[in-house]
């Protein structure tokens, strides 16, 4: 007879081992952090005896669930930002809160909230990428929970380090002195190969494969993703990053969505293991990966919740139930992802994808005894049938809640029982993270009523404020402005031909702002588009001040760089109007007296204006130096047969609209 610390009894054991063994009654022996015996309940009685023996009637003892993807301590963004495309989700409220707010006692809260759910809904693993990640490390140990811990990695500044070489750096120390602790696996994650440069992801790779630990990244997660991966390097993102060298390291990548059956052979041919998230995906309008051919093909795909500000939860009953029921779906056949099979990317699967199935992921002997306990006795869970030895898988993967689960066991040691937490404080982390909502809350209600605000939180402003003197005059015929470059008076320093397509957003903001998106396409002497430059442009008030003439002092007060696309803008500002103006410009940059002018040569196509427009303007600095260009603006109007009554005060968007 051997004498173990506890005996858990008289429950249903799934296993979830390879052959899929369950003992009804069965019976679990564990001593220290691992699990000795399991078996029917009378054999395990018949060889062991334990300081304290459990019985779970009625009950099932499952492995810990094992969450393949997250970002735990994105709790504290938990409803932020919702029903929006990933681009803007991502790069106009997620990164500009994280770059406010993130820090270590972010990131400790944040973590210890989120194993507080995890817990309770019967998951003991799981793997994160996030930042400060040695503080997501200390808060999971301390909570008594296993995780991948992978500290990001990306090619701009982040809220832990200002640089991609202080977040190797980060990363490589955090490797050093976590690796080997009993519950944490440290590891490193480059992001994207879309946030990422090569040099990064060859770096990284070297770094994970340096001390034997996992690599964590996303790949594939959106249609245009793989669109700018062929366009930009001519092949998909997995033959991409194969030839950047990541697969030698352990990698786990999260999303997959758009692979096709080539890339999962890669993925399988290099041991790689998937995160499959299949909230997120379709909360975001992802996709849906192909779970059903990775399975088939013999991948490593576990389960994920993703980021609880994408997800919006960190339920794996509930994510689950969707994979299995996302397969069935988008295959047309009931029959692909049965629950056994659901549930088992949930545990042994999902442990095999982060590289940690020789420890958990199923009740054998040797294993950390990682487990949960779910109550069969419940409303929602009755009638039960057993005519079908898969019944219990159906009965966890389609009827089962988070809330059924009564006990969890980490490592040997209980983190929950009866449904009460034992390592955490449920009650003081809502409160803390109440305080956290509120101070986000002011930042982005302050943020939302001010465009310029806006501008910078998605990448800063290339050009501060500036003033410019200008006027705008119809002219019925092209020729006098060429006739008047010709002038003796004026010298042509260089020229250029464009052709323009702005739209400009207008706000209901007291400072009467507008954003102007502008795209220009360079022409070349053979009529051929030769480069093409986006720019964004927040611009005040049309006019400051009139001179003599109509010419105007006019405020020009920010340009920052156009990153993302047209739709992107129009959805991160939320215009409450927007105006298009399409038009084929011929600029010239001359001297006239000693002053530089640029004089412009508008064709409206939309919306159609009959002539042509001339546009005379010059950056200005003080009223003095207004107040001489507009001078020699009105005379430069002579040189160019424009007369003073056909000068306009109004701007092309203003034209637009009438």
């Amino acid at each position: 007879m051997h004498t173990v610390d506890f005996i858990l009894t008289n429950a249903t054991i799934l296993t979830m081992d390879t052959g899929g063994a369950i003992h009804d009654p069965g019976a679990l022996a564990i001593t220290g952090d691992s699990i000795v015996a399991v078996g029917p309940a009378g054999d395990i009685a018949k060889d062991y005896t334990a300081a304290q023996t459990m019985d779970f009637s009625g009950r099932i003892i499952i492995p810990g669930m094992v969450n393949a993807h997250t970002h735990v301590p994105m709790t504290l963004l938990r409803g932020l930002a919702d029903d929006l495309r990933l681009d803007v989700w991502l790069l106009g409220y997620m990164m500009p809160v994280e770059r406010e707010f993130v820090s270590p006692d972010f990131c400790r809260l944040g973590t210890q909230l989120a194993c507080a759910e995890m817990i309770r809904s019967g998951i003991t693993s799981f793997a994160d990428m996030y930042y400060f990640e040695e503080d997501v490390a200390r808060a999971t140990a301390e909570a008594g929970m296993r995780a991948v811990c992978s500290q990001t990695v990306l090619k701009f500044p982040t809220p832990d380090a200002g640089s991609y070489e202080e977040s190797l750096a980060y990363a490589r120390d955090f490797i050093q002195r976590w690796k080997n602790h009993p519950l944490i696996v440290p590891s490193v994650a480059p992001h994207a190969p879309y946030t990422c440069t090569p040099e990064i992801l060859q770096a990284t790779a070297a770094l994970a494969a340096e001390f034997d630990v996992p690599l964590h990244t996303h790949l594939a997660e959106t249609a245009l993703e793989v669109s700018d991966s062929r366009r930009m390097y001519g092949m998909p993102v997995i033959p991409w990053v194969k030839k950047q060298n990541l697969f030698d390291a352990k990698v786990l990548a999260a999303h997959c969505v758009h692979i096709d059956e080539g890339e999962i052979r890669t993925l399988r041919n290099v041991n790689a293991g998937v995160a499959h998230n299949p909230s997120s995906n379709l909360k975001l309008a992802s996709g849906a990966a192909p779970v059903a051919k990775m399975l088939e093909l013999g991948l490593n795909v576990g389960i994920g919740t993703d980021g609880p500000a994408s997800n919006n939860d960190l339920d794996m009953f509930e994510e689950t139930r969707l994979a299995a029921f996302l397969a069935k779906g988008i295959s047309g056949d009931p029959t692909v992802l049965p629950a056994k099979q659901a549930l088992e990317m949930a545990t042994r699967l999902g442990a095999a994808a982060l590289h940690i199935g020789g420890i958990t992921g199923s009740l054998e002997p040797g294993k950390r005894a990682d487990l949960a306990v779910v109550n069969q006795n419940t409303l929602h869970g009755s009638p039960k049938f057993t005519h079908d030895p898969n019944a219990l898988y159906s009965q966890l993967v389609y009827t089962a809640h988070a809330n059924d689960v009564t006990d969890v066991m980490s490592n040997g040691k209980w983190l929950m029982r009866d449904r009460k937490l034992l390592t955490l404080d449920e009650e003081a982390l809502i409160t803390a993270a109440s305080e956290y909502a509120r101070r986000i809350d002011t930042f982005l209600i302050h943020r939302e009523q001010s465009v310029l605000s806006k501008l910078i939180a998605i990448g800063g402003v290339k050009q501060e404020e500036s003033f410019e003197v200008q006027v705008k005059a119809r002219i019925q015929d092209p020729q006098q402005v060429h006739a008047g470059l010709a002038s003796e008076s004026i010298t042509i320093i260089r020229e250029a031909h464009y052709h323009e397509y702005d739209n400009y957003f207008s706000f209901a903001d007291a400072e009467g702002n507008r954003v102007r998106y502008r795209e220009d396409e360079f022409i070349d002497d053979k009529g051929e588009v030769t480069q093409v430059r986006t720019r964004l442009t927040l611009i005040g008030e049309s006019k400051e001040r009139e001179f003599q003439n109509s010419v105007l002092l006019s405020r020009s007060r920010f340009i920052a760089p156009a990153a993302h696309s047209l739709r992107f803008y129009r959805e991160y500002f939320r215009p409450l109007a927007e105006r298009e103006v399409e038009k084929d410009r011929l600029r010239w940059l001359v001297v006239y007296r000693g002053v530089e002018f640029f004089v412009n040569l508008d064709r409206l196509i939309a919306p159609a204006a009959p002539g042509y427009f001339i546009e005379i303007k010059s950056r200005t600095w003080s009223q003095r130096d207004a107040e001489d260009k507009a001078r020699l603006i009105g005379e430069l109007m002579g040189v160019f047969g424009a007369k003073p009554d056909e000068s306009l005060a109004q701007d092309y968007a203003e034209i637009a609209a009438e």
